[in-house]
């Protein structure tokens, strides 16, 4: 893979508009998004995806490239956060080291979507399958952050664990709940489905994504305040961590033959971290967590280097092993 692909996604349209949300919180400007259209995008945004992604389902072959890939999903979700939390245990307590694993054993479909539209740039076919893979990774991170605290912590244990709570919110969450009935109507519905939602859902998506990555971009420059307060092995591990864990993926899905794209965007969600469904789980079921620690972490330092560097790191991996 040459150097090309890198220049490619440096000057594409969303990562530019990103940059320019960067640019307008470094400068102090007063350029936002209302926050009622903030969420709406970032709906629309799983709406889309969840749809596209049945519709490529329906009409794909489940084969046992699919099924290994849904397999490794899984396996991913519930290794990746032990391996995250006892990475940090030695620097942060019981309750943050477990929302930090929560945040990176889960996903961000923002980042999975941008992931969408650089193969898509690049004529690279990828499975429908994925999608249905974004959404199992993202709940078992959530349930394992939790009882890894509730093990480890020294707090007092006499509260019952709310088993049915907990997995009602890492399951039901607005987030999950859209991408997977959004994703179970695309399948339903098919190419009938698509021909009449693709001006909403393919038309209109390029813009929304601009749009949506130009707010994630003011709000991840904001973030990064509180990150250096953090001290360095915080921001160092929220690089150096999706970087392994992307190329480690990336490199294994390689060996194991799977199919260019696939194996592009199984990377991607190994190496992302979730901002949205975890924070949103985190406050419910983990309260003394700070907050300011892990979305900070995922927002602000490897969010934005996974849609500007890391996407085309673990695509030179997959083409050079593949």
């Amino acid at each position: 893979m040459d150097g090309s692909l890198f220049f490619v996604n440096l000057t594409a349209p969303p990562l530019l508009f990103f940059l320019l949300g960067v640019t307008a919180a470094v400068v102090k400007s007063d350029l936002e998004l209302p926050p009622a259209l903030a969420k709406f995008l970032s709906l629309y945004l799983l709406f889309a995806i969840g749809f596209k992604g049945g519709v490529a389902l329906a009409e794909s072959e489940l084969n046992g490239e699919a099924w290994q890939v849904l397999g490794a999903a899984v396996a991913l979700a519930g290794t990746l956060p032990i391996l995250v939390f006892y990475l940090l245990r030695r620097w942060l307590d019981a309750a943050n080291a477990a929302a930090v694993a929560a945040t990176y054993g889960s996903v961000s479909a923002v980042t999975f979507v941008t992931a969408t539209a650089y193969l898509d740039a690049q004529g690279i076919a990828w499975g429908g399958h994925l999608v249905a893979a974004m959404a199992l990774m993202e709940s078992p991170a959530i349930v394992v952050g939790v009882l890894l605290y509730r093990a480890h912590s020294r707090a007092d244990q006499s509260t019952p664990l709310s088993v049915v709570h907990m997995l009602r919110e890492a399951c039901f969450g607005g987030p999950v709940l859209l991408i997977l009935g959004s994703l179970v109507i695309g399948c339903v519905t098919g190419s009938r489905g698509m021909s009449s939602l693709a001006p909403f859902v393919q038309a209109l998506f390029p813009g929304m994504l601009c749009f949506f990555l130009l707010d994630m971009g003011i709000v991840a420059a904001r973030r990064l305040v509180d990150v250096k307060r953090l001290g360095p092995v915080v921001p160092v591990f929220a690089l150096a961590f999706p970087l392994v864990s992307g190329c480690g993926t990336a490199l294994l899905t390689s060996m194991l033959g799977f199919a260019q794209g696939n194996a592009v965007l199984l990377a991607v969600l190994a190496a992302s971290a979730s901002y949205i469904a975890v924070p949103a789980s985190m406050r419910l079921v983990l309260p003394q967590a700070n907050p300011s620690l892990y979305v900070p972490m995922a927002i602000g330092i490897t969010f934005p280097f996974n849609i500007a560097l890391g996407m085309p790191i673990y695509h030179a991996v997959v083409v050079y092993f593949g």
